[in-house]
């Protein structure tokens, strides 16, 4: 099975480009203090005559090449984006890894109990779902205010309602199933039967569900620390680098938030590349 599915997905050459960028994009964030040149927030280590130098300039005492130029706060733009990457990938990972287990355990009670417990659960899905993603992490972090785990939570309460839909969808589906009906006949637990039985026959779309919201919840944390509501300024993401460069695009340091930005955007197509091919591998209909 675990072979077929790897032959199925080496037959995409953009899937697979985009599986190696990302592999090189988590490579380089876990290890961005022994690869970056420079840590952007020592500030020890930074020199204010050595701000907005063009890509390619030597520091002041010639002894280090800034190769992406450097910022306003004469942080080296490459290693602020090792860094910010660190902090993106790490508030995609954890608040979709949150928003799947919630989601799902939500998604299958509501199918296996069904009735009243469905309909309450659904409503409560549906109204979640009828508020855009962004409005709704908005006034959220307008209460709690900025910070890491601030910005996760936001990003659990948006996204947890897709993977409930989904998990109710395939769940239904197999609840009637006649291995279902067995284990309710050897008295095992509705807590057992939903992570033993349940569970494993929903994973395959709550997997395509969870890359694609992974690159979602990565773009939407940009926006939300470029809007200036996301991370502090202290632990800056890539959406936070992009915002810190904007003030300076006009006056043609363009490098401060250009490179940040196609950081970026290479993280979401790579994410989003790998994704649609597990949405066909997994769901064969989609498949033209």
């Amino acid at each position: 099975m675990f072979k077929e599915f790897v032959q199925q997905f080496l037959t995409s050459k953009l899937a697979v480009a985009g599986l190696i960028l990302l592999v090189i994009f988590l490579l380089l964030a876990i290890f961005a203090p022994w690869i970056a040149p420079q840590n952007p927030f020592d500030l020890a280590s930074l020199d204010i005559m050595d701000s907005k130098l063009p890509p390619g300039s030597l520091n002041g005492a010639g002894n280090m090449t800034y190769w992406l130029g450097t910022d306003g706060q004469a942080r080296d733009v490459f290693s602020a984006i090792l860094y910010g990457m660190r902090i993106s990938l790490f508030v995609g990972v954890v608040s979709v890894s949150s928003a799947f287990a919630i989601g799902t355990a939500v998604g299958l009670i509501a199918a296996y109990f069904g009735r009243f417990i469905d309909a309450l659960l659904m409503r409560i899905v549906d109204i979640q779902l009828s508020f855009p993603s962004i409005l709704v992490a908005l006034i959220l972090l307008a209460v709690l205010g900025k910070g890491v785990d601030k910005v996760i939570y936001a990003l659990v309460a948006v996204q947890w309602a897709y993977f409930a839909r989904a998990a109710r969808g395939a769940a239904i589906v197999e609840r009637n199933r006649e291995y279902v009906e067995a284990a309710r006949c050897q008295g095992l637990s509705w807590p057992r039967i939903l992570w033993r039985h349940l569970f494993p026959n929903c994973i395959p779309p709550l997997m395509v569900i969870a890359t694609i919201d992974l690159a979602h919840a990565i773009a939407l944390e940009a926006t939300l620390s470029f809007l200036g509501v996301g991370v502090p300024v202290t632990q800056p993401s890539l959406g936070m680098l992009i915002s810190n460069g904007f003030e300076f695009l006009m006056s043609g340091d363009y490098w401060i938030s250009f490179f940040p930005g196609i950081a970026l955007a290479l993280v979401v197509i790579a994410i989003n590349l790998v994704g649609d091919h597990l949405r066909d591998i997994l769901n064969p209909r989609n498949t033209i």
